[in-house]
Parts: structure tokens; C-alpha cells; sequence
């Protein structure tokens, strides 16, 4: 494995900031594409010279607005160069991006704006307006909203609001007014200098602001570029909220390493048609993006011509004879080797091209773990997916898999230049040159998080296994027993559920209790498929999770899992005896889900308690809920059902010896 920075890359540790490595790249390769977005069906390009002149015309309108060193600049809206580009901007000027989830609601927003103290807020279009609108009154701070999509917005006349077009008016006004200031400032910032704030998903309260100074995401971004031999010629789709950190790391810092090209999609409706157009070299997505695509290759599968169902079967259980071998670099047969090229030829080429992944050299995976069927079935196709383990805190990696060590139950070894150790109560923690600054204005707790030498507390609980290689159980704090001292890892059982396409989301519940129990979230997509297949009518998602059908479909899902969990000894106790097919959708507008659709435990423990308590009363057969809902337009209401609780097969425990994954 090359630890070599290929030679293709321009750009020296020297280029301590993301202006700095914009200016480098304008100067030495300006002709070079640097971002595209598709609009109205049509690509658009920037080369890196357009983008360091954007950047400029932004800068220097905010300066004519009075936008000062340590300012803090909110961005809002979906992935648009022009709001990459404003984030630069601000930090040209010595200010802090802040970006906030687009599909928060205003009161999440407020909370965000009011909390970073943001000065600026520049947001996407007339449905981001309206929020800020709403809660500007109570964010002091915030004095100037810009736009960049004009549509609906002609009437405001708010003096504080201005579209994008008018601030580059601004800023070529004051350029010519002030011809050195720009690059006075760009030269002015530092590695040590917080480069952006991004906010924790507030899974178990409010969301903390993670300060990341240059150095944090630019050392982190550098080191795995270096390990995996990345290039300017890589293409990278950026569809993933902006205010994740692994989208800044992956389409704002290693891109400005490299040099390479970052396109925005249209839409998220035309993201898989984009991908596709695209055909990107290095992609991340999570599990969900990847069960998601396998389950619609699935579907159409279905609908198929049997000689073509016949194929693609033999050929996929080829693929997973040899295929992940053949990607690893093992030694595979002559025979074997020509059958899989045939496969290629005529399955698996097609397949990737179909779904945009034909020229794909890297992807990766995170935030969940993935199913071993999903993760073994890209590989199979020669898709070289592996899994990585970080945190905002940590800028991204923590853990990645090398090139020839992936396993579908491991999240890989420490990442260039990370420490990892397990405390004596199973917690993982890590130092590492991309650990965070501070949490903002919350001293406290950062104490609580990061020891004054530098290590961090993740939250998860992990081993290493006999070849090195960290596995993540659950979450250290929601790691239970069961009464008769069982372990009870719910986060696991709940993936473990997931893997299957039926099943879209679960939650399990068990700790201080003699057996775990479940609720699930039919997939509507996959089971309204199947349903449709076999003509069966609904009219809705509360009836198809109703039907007696799909009862017993998930049944056979949850059967499955307690089959496998029945195998390890040290997983046995924790088979799910009940579960029942909840009547909406989890939803993060609910408050059931984070943003990052991370399951909020104590609140839906609070708001389904009578339903909980239900599924251990063996006595009843249903339970009744009446559920407040947020609709599209912001309206309240309330979905009432009649739930069903079911039972699945427990199986005996083995007695045999742990087994192992993979």
C-alpha cells in the first residue's frame, strides 16, 4: 500500500487553509474542472480560475457588508457550488462557515443561528428564507440573509435580504476599491485557525457546535489521500447534507488537496439519474444509499424474463465465489478467472453502468454498519467499498479498512496517524491530528469529551479482534443486560434487522428486561413491490403494515435474525420474542429521528411507553396509538391505529464456539 502522494497533486502541507489551496490551484492549474452542478438537465463547469474568482466577488461583497474576521456565516440549502464557494469566502475573510441542515424546521434552525452568534446567513432559495424569516427576530446576532435563487422572491423587500447576483455587484465594487485586501486577508489565515463549525445531530439533547480548526480536516483529509493514492482526476458527486462533516472533508478538503472535481446533482429526485451521468471515481454513501440501490436491482429483478433471472443468479453466485478474491489480488483458476470475465461482460459491466458505478475506484461506507450480504454483493460486482469509523470530533476517519483487509464485521485499523485505545469499560478512544478544537461555549463539555491530553471519548464500545481490526457492538451507553445478565446491544439487533430490504427502520428494546422486543418500519417501496407482485391491494402505508401478509414476511425477517443471533453464545439471550409493524413512518419533522436519521431512544421510549409495556404483556394481542404527526406544510395532526403484536421463533442457544463474520 503507497503511502506516496501521487504525482499529480500539486499541493504542499505548506497550503495550510482552504484559500490558500483555492489560490494554488487558480495559479497552477486554472484550466482544470473544479466543480459542476446540473441545472435544468444541463452540466454546468467551473474551472478552478472561475471558482477563485467566485470566491473573490463573494468575499468582497461581504467585506462591503461588514463581514469581519472571527464573524460566523450560517449556510443553508441543499449541495450548490455557490454556497461551497461561500464558505470560502467567509474564511477569506477570516469568518467561520457554518452550515445547518436544509430540512430543518425554523425552531432547529433558530437554535443553530442563535447559538453560532451567526452575522450572515446565506441560504439556497425562497423555502430557506421563510425560515429565517420566522425566527430572525430571536437570533440577535443575525443581521443579513442572502439568497442565491431568486424564484418567489421578488416581493420581499426586507432591507436586510439581497440575492447572491447583487453581493458580486458588491464585491467588484469593492475590489476596485481595495485591489490588495483580498489577498492580504487569504494570506492573513493559519492552519490553526477554526475553518468551520459544524453541529453535532443532537441524538441525546441539544447539538453541540464542533469547532474544526484548518489543520483538523486538512492534516486528517491529506493522510487519506496519501493512503489511498487519491488524484486530481478523481470525480466526486457531493449530495450529502453540507452540514456533515464527511461531506466537508470529502468535497471541500480533499478536494482543494487534490485538485480534483466535486458536481452537484439537480436534485435529490435526480440524484440516481445524475450518478449515473456522472460516473464518479471515489463515492461515500451510507448503508441506507447502498441497501436502497440493491433493493430496487432486486425488484426489477422480479419483473424480469426468467433466462434473464436465470443469468444474473448464476452469475452473481460466481461473483461471490470469486469476484471480492479477484479484488483483493488472490489467487484465482484460469477457469474461474475467464467465467468471472464473462460474468462482467455480460451481468456485471451493464449492472454498474446502470447504476453509475462503472468507474468507480474507492468508495466508502459509514454512520451505520452495513449488511455483510449488501457489503459482499458490491465487492462481488469488483466495486472496491470498505468501511470507515469516525465522528465529527475526530474529522472524519477514526478507522478505515486498507486495500485487502476488508471484512464486512470490522470498521478496519486506525487511520494514518490515529491512536485508538479501549477504556476498561469498553469505551473506544481515540487522538488523532484531527481532533477537535472545542465544543462551542461549552467548555464543559468538551472536558467531558476530550481529556486534557488529547484523547477523545467516541461513545461506542469496541474490540479488537485476533488481526487488529476494530468492531464497534453499540453505543456505550446504550449497551444493556437483559435480567438474567444477557448482553443486550439494541443498535446491533436494530442493524442487524435493517439488513433485510423489507425492513427500513427498528428499534429495540430489552435492557433490565427478561427478552428484547422490536418495533419496525416496513420499507414502502420494497413491500408495496412485493404486495403488488402477489395482488395485494392497499391503500396506504398504515394498511400495507397492517396486512396480515407482511406481518408474516417480516415475521420470517426477525425469524432470521434470532437463527443467527441463536449461533453466539455471547448474542444468544437477546432474540426477539415480539415486535409489532408500527403505523407511520419514524420521522426526524416527529422528533423520532435525528437529521442524520439516527433514532432518538428517549423519546420514542417516552412516546410509545404504553405501546412498549404491550409488547411484554403476553395477554394482549394489540395495542392501540394515537400519534401526533407534522405534515409537508408545517401542519399538525394525529394518525390513530390498532397495532398487532406479534410473536417470533426463539431458537435454543448454541454451545458452540463463537462464531466469526465475515
Amino acid at each position: 500500500m503507497s503511502t506516496q502522494v501521487h504525482p499529480s497533486i500539486t499541493t504542499t502541507r505548506a497550503m495550510d487553509t482552504l484559500p490558500k489551496l483555492l489560490h494554488h490551484h487558480a495559479h497552477t492549474r486554472p484550466a482544470h474542472p473544479a466543480m459542476r452542478e446540473k441545472d435544468y438537465g444541463i452540466w454546468q463547469t467551473w474551472s478552478w480560475k472561475q471558482v477563485y474568482d467566485e470566491v473573490l466577488l463573494l468575499a468582497g461583497g461581504l467585506a462591503a457588508l461588514g463581514f469581519r474576521r472571527g464573524h460566523t456565516l450560517a449556510i443553508v440549502g441543499d449541495n450548490r457550488p455557490q454556497l461551497y464557494w461561500s464558505m470560502v469566502a467567509a474564511q477569506v475573510l477570516g469568518g467561520t462557515p457554518v452550515p445547518v441542515y436544509q430540512d430543518s424546521v425554523a425552531s432547529e434552525m433558530q437554535f443553530v443561528l442563535e447559538h453560532a452568534e451567526a452575522h450572515f446567513a446565506v441560504v439556497e432559495d425562497q423555502e430557506q428564507v421563510d425560515k429565517l424569516l420566522e425566527v430572525i427576530d430571536r437570533c440577535p446576532s443575525l443581521g443579513t440573509i442572502l439568497y442565491e435563487d431568486p424564484r418567489g422572491l421578488r416581493d420581499y423587500q426586507q432591507p436586510f435580504l439581497h440575492s447572491l447576483d447583487a453581493l458580486r455587484e458588491k464585491g467588484r465594487e469593492f475590489i476596485a476599491c481595495h485591489p490588495t485586501f483580498l489577498e492580504q486577508e487569504l494570506q492573513q489565515g493559519k492552519g490553526s485557525d477554526i475553518g468551520v463549525m459544524l453541529y453535532t445531530s443532537g441524538t441525546t439533547g441539544k447539538p453541540k457546535g464542533v469547532m474544526l480548526s484548518f489543520d483538523n480536516v486538512l492534516i486528517t483529509a491529506r493522510n487519506n489521500v496519501e493512503m489511498e493514492g487519491l488524484t486530481a482526476d478523481e470525480e466526486v458527486l457531493a449530495y450529502l447534507p453540507m452540514a456533515w462533516v464527511g461531506d466537508h472533508l470529502f468535497s471541500m478538503a480533499q478536494a482543494y488537496v487534490c485538485g480534483f472535481t466535486v458536481s452537484c446533482p439537480e436534485s435529490g429526485e435526480t440524484l440516481l439519474t445524475d450518478l449515473r451521468e456522472l460516473g464518479p471515481t471515489y463515492f461515500f454513501a451510507p448503508p441506507r444509499i447502498y441497501e436502497n440501490i440493491l433493493t430496487t436491482v432486486m425488484i426489477r429483478m422480479e419483473d424480469a424474463s426468467r433466462a434473464k433471472q436465470w443469468m444474473f443468479k448464476a452469475a452473481l453466485e460466481l461473483a461471490r465465489k470469486v469476484g471480492v478474491r479477484i479484488l483483493d489480488g488472490e489467487a484465482v483458476s484460469a477457469v474461474e478467472r475467464l467465467k468471472y470475465w464473462l460474468g462482467a461482460l455480460l451481468v456485471y459491466g451493464p449492472l454498474k453502468n446502470v447504476l453509475g458505478f462503472s468507474r468507480i475506484r474507492l468508495a466508502y461506507t459509514a454512520g451505520e454498519a452495513i449488511g455483510p450480504e449488501i457489503f459482499s454483493f458490491y465487492r462481488a460486482l469488483g466495486i472496491n467499498i470498505k468501511q470507515i469509523y469516525g465522528s465529527t470530533e475526530a474529522s472524519v476517519f477514526i478507522c478505515v479498512q486498507p486495500n485487502g483487509q476488508v471484512f464486512s464485521d470490522t470498521v478496519g485499523l486506525p487511520a494514518p496517524g490515529v491512536e485508538i485505545r479501549i477504556a476498561e469499560s469498553g469505551e473506544v478512544m481515540f487522538r488523532s491530528p484531527g481532533v477537535f478544537h472545542a465544543y462551542f461555549k461549552q467548555p464543559d463539555k468538551t472536558a467531558e469529551e476530550k481529556t486534557a491530553d488529547g484523547w477523545v471519548h467516541t461513545g461506542d464500545a469496541g474490540l479488537f479482534d485476533e488481526r487488529g481490526h476494530l468492531k464497534i457492538i453499540d453505543r456505550a451507553k446504550d449497551l444493556g443486560r437483559l435480567t438474567n445478565g444477557g448482553m443486550f446491544p439494541p443498535k446491533y439487533l436494530e442493524n442487524k434487522l435493517k439488513f433485510f430490504p423489507f425492513i427500513k427502520e427498528a428499534v429495540a428494546f430489552g435492557d433490565q428486561r427478561d427478552h428484547a422486543c422490536a418495533f419496525v418500519n416496513i420499507d414502502l417501496e420494497a413491500v408495496g413491490n412485493w404486495a403488488e407482485r402477489r395482488g395485494l391491494p392497499y391503500s396506504g402505508f398504515q394498511d400495507l403494515a397492517a396486512r396480515d401478509e407482511v406481518y408474516e414476511l417480516i415475521r420470517d425477517c426477525v425469524n432470521q435474525v434470532n437463527a443467527d443471533l441463536a449461533r453466539d453464545p455471547l448474542l444468544s439471550s437477546c432474540q426477539i420474542h415480539r415486535f409489532l409493524l408500527l403505523h407511520k413512518q419514524l420521522d426526524a419533522d416527529d422528533g423520532e429521528l435525528t437529521r442524520t436519521r439516527k433514532v432518538r431512544r428517549r423519546f420514542i421510549a417516552e412516546r410509545y411507553a404504553e405501546q412498549i409495556e404491550a409488547l411484554y404483556d403476553r395477554s394482549r394481542p394489540s395495542v392501540h396509538v394515537s400519534t401526533e404527526v407534522t405534515f409537508e406544510d408545517g401542519r399538525k395532526g394525529k394518525v390513530e391505529a390498532d397495532l398487532r403484536l406479534a410473536d417470533a421463533e426463539v431458537h435454543p442457544a448454541a454451545t458452540a464456539p463463537l462464531r466469526k463474520a465475515g
